[in-house]
């Protein structure tokens, strides 16, 4: 009775891991190829291998520039993020005042509304400040999101730290910041990484605000994707050649966490 059933399983596994690879080997396809192949025949390896787009997106400025851009806000937002995260995340934690849990349901509730509501308050208020069209500009309006789930992301990891840890410390006269940093901090690595992969994998993708508040000095990926359709129509093939590069920083991300996201999924909290 187990055989089959096991079978079943494996099917279905293999079933879902073509459907999931299929639109990114299509795209790696696209991407060795010219835009005449692409919109003149059907074929599932390229007839004339070419590495032009991969060229002209490392070559030209204007495609090259949008990744060192995106790598930038993302790592500020990422370290902003971690910073403030983790002593808000260690106060709902372990202590108790009033109000906690309206604040932390308030938190939650930021990241659950869509990034267009905040679109107009951020463009108006970078706007006055001189702001816009600058990498911090984007990594701040990301806080709005970031935030919060990595909050809720780190309480979990921490709750299942027990409080005997901190009294223990006190009493061997730690400090709280050393006891921060040489104690707690190693105890919930893995609650760092998890909360690090999702605040990049937000910032990496997202588009509206990154799109809205920049306009060339600190252009993202994201936004210049969008502006390949010029008089002879869509480019898809370098189109194609930005998709695979936009997924190789995620990819090596996923790499580095993956255990740190398994523990993550394990203590049900992501």
């Amino acid at each position: 009775m187990s055989k089959p059933k096991f079978q079943k399983r494996t099917i279905f596994l293999f079933a879902y891991i073509i459907f999931a690879l299929v639109p990114i080997y299509w795209m790696v396809n696209m991407s060795f190829k010219t835009n005449q192949e692409i919109v003149a025949s059907f074929s599932l390896l390229p007839q004339h291998f070419t590495w032009d787009n991969y060229r002209t997106i490392l070559t030209d400025p204007s495609w090259y520039s949008g990744y060192i851009n995106s790598l930038i806000y993302v790592s500020m937002n990422m370290l902003i993020t971690l910073t403030v995260s983790l002593p808000a995340a260690y106060a709902f934690s372990r202590y108790s005042f009033l109000g906690d849990k309206h604040v932390f349901f308030w938190l939650l509730t930021n990241r659950m509304t869509p990034p267009a509501v905040f679109l107009l308050p951020f463009f108006q208020l970078y706007t006055t400040v001189g702001l816009m069209d600058t990498h911090l500009a984007v990594a701040l309006a990301h806080l709005l999101f970031s935030v919060p789930l990595a909050v809720w992301i780190l309480e979990g990891f921490m709750s299942g730290i027990p409080r005997e840890i901190d009294e223990t410390a006190y009493i061997d006269g730690y400090t709280f910041p050393r006891f921060f940093l040489t104690i707690f901090l190693p105890l919930i690595k893995a609650g760092v990484g998890v909360a690090a992969f999702f605040c990049f994998m937000f910032s990496w993708v997202e588009l509206l605000l990154a799109r809205t508040l920049t306009s060339v000095n600190a252009k993202p990926i994201v936004a210049t994707m969008t502006r390949t359709v010029s008089a002879s129509g869509m480019d898809w093939a370098t189109l194609a050649a930005a998709g695979v590069l936009t997924i190789v920083p995620g990819a090596i991300v996923i790499w580095f966490v993956r255990n740190y996201i398994a523990k993550g999924f394990a203590m049900g909290r992501v």
